[in-house]
């Protein structure tokens, strides 16, 4: 899995020079179904090709584009090492892959900027969470969604408490028995609070920092819920080192070295589904006691101009929803089309990824789940 910033979303929206081509697919983590992701690429990249020969360019002008993405096709090691979506951004000058979590819908724009919608889920403020799982042995970090989850490479932060402190007497200040972790029936090593000693305790606490200064690398800009998995003795230790401000009261018990992502995914969800879910009623009561107020807007062309000035803080937006037409953010003038016409872009793509870069909250949500079941619905911050 890949991981992609606030900062390069934000350097998505430049325009450069010539066509801007956005594809999206899902892909499969294992199965005889990975032999057929790169095929499936492949003939989107047919399609591309053909409608950038509709567009009038040469043919050894498309190919010199497609070079970099035909190059991918070639390599197994990145079609076996997927994760549930891929995104690929490219332009003459550039070319971006993303292996992300989410399940993209199949999907090819060619626009004179980059189509960002469908990674609003990766970045909105619904729907995404971590999952921190501590034991003696072993520290991993998992991204998740409503339908997935993808474990994170830790290459800057150490993997265990030995590691970390580099301590070779450490094993004997723990005192490691036989458990069943609730659920799991297996065995394995855990702490046993009772017989740690305040040396160790403050040499666990001294890891917990060591992790807690590395997540800011990982969940820079985030702010999704953070679950944490361990033996029950590491949680308020832990949250005295934290500086993470989403970490969750309610965590899941038990030794996490015997649970699988998928299984750790499925106690995790329970915990942070309330979370969504009454962040977002909160936000469409607070559209609704808005309306008429003059604070709030379902009018396409006056939530573009609030987002592009950081005046959107609520941003409630349509997946699978487009409205086609073009703003000049020189003149603030904004034409919408039914059709999409030569220079257009989706202003709700617009909206959305303008509203995030800006500090705003955006919830990419079912078209009936938008207030006023508009293509998108704005809440201000003045």
């Amino acid at each position: 899995m890949d991981i992609i910033t606030k900062e390069e979303l934000k350097t998505f929206l430049t325009r450069y020079p010539g066509w801007h081509v956005s594809l999206f697919m899902p892909t499969h983590r294992r199965g005889r179904e990975t032999e057929q992701d790169p095929i499936r690429f492949r003939n989107l990249l047919r399609e591309v090709e053909e409608r950038l020969l509709d567009k009038g360019l040469r043919s050894p002008d498309v190919q010199e584009i497609l070079k970099p993405a035909q190059r991918l096709v070639q390599e197994p090691g990145f079609w076996r090492y997927q994760s549930h979506g891929l995104a690929v951004f490219f332009t003459p000058e550039e070319f971006h892959a993303y292996r992300l979590p989410l399940p993209f819908e199949q999907l090819v724009v060619i626009s004179n900027r980059f189509h960002l919608k469908p990674l609003l889920p990766f970045f909105a403020s619904d729907g995404h969470f971590y999952i921190l799982a501590l034991s003696q042995n072993q520290v991993r970090l998992l991204q998740g969604t409503r339908y997935t989850v993808d474990e994170i490479d830790l290459e800057s932060m150490p993997t265990s408490m030995v590691e970390a402190l580099q301590y070779e007497r450490f094993e004997k200040q723990l005192q490691s028995h036989s458990s069943t972790s609730s659920g799991t029936g297996g065995r394995s090593t855990m702490f046993h609070g009772q017989d740690i000693g305040d040396e160790a305790k403050d040499r666990i606490l001294r890891w917990f920092h060591m992790i807690d200064d590395g997540l800011p690398n990982l969940l820079t800009g985030r702010q999704s819920p953070l679950v944490l998995a361990g033996v029950e003795y590491l949680f308020p230790l832990y949250k005295e080192a934290n500086s993470y401000p989403y970490l969750l009261e309610e965590g899941i018990p038990g030794n996490p070295e015997e649970l699988t992502p998928e299984e750790l995914h499925a106690q995790a969800w329970p915990l942070v589904q309330p979370t969504f879910m009454q962040a977002r009623e909160k936000a469409a009561a607070q559209y609704s006691q808005g309306v008429g107020t003059g604070q709030t807007t379902a009018d396409v062309k006056e939530a573009v101009l609030a987002a592009h000035h950081g005046q959107v803080d609520i941003l409630f937006v349509a997946v699978g929803v487009q409205v086609w037409g073009h703003f000049d953010p020189d003149t603030n003038t904004i034409h919408v089309h039914q059709d999409p016409e030569p220079g257009d872009e989706d202003l709700l793509d617009l909206a959305a990824i303008q509203s995030i870069l800006n500090g705003g909250t955006v919830y990419a949500v079912e078209p009936e789940q938008v207030p006023e079941h508009a293509p998108l619905a704005a809440v201000f911050r003045y």
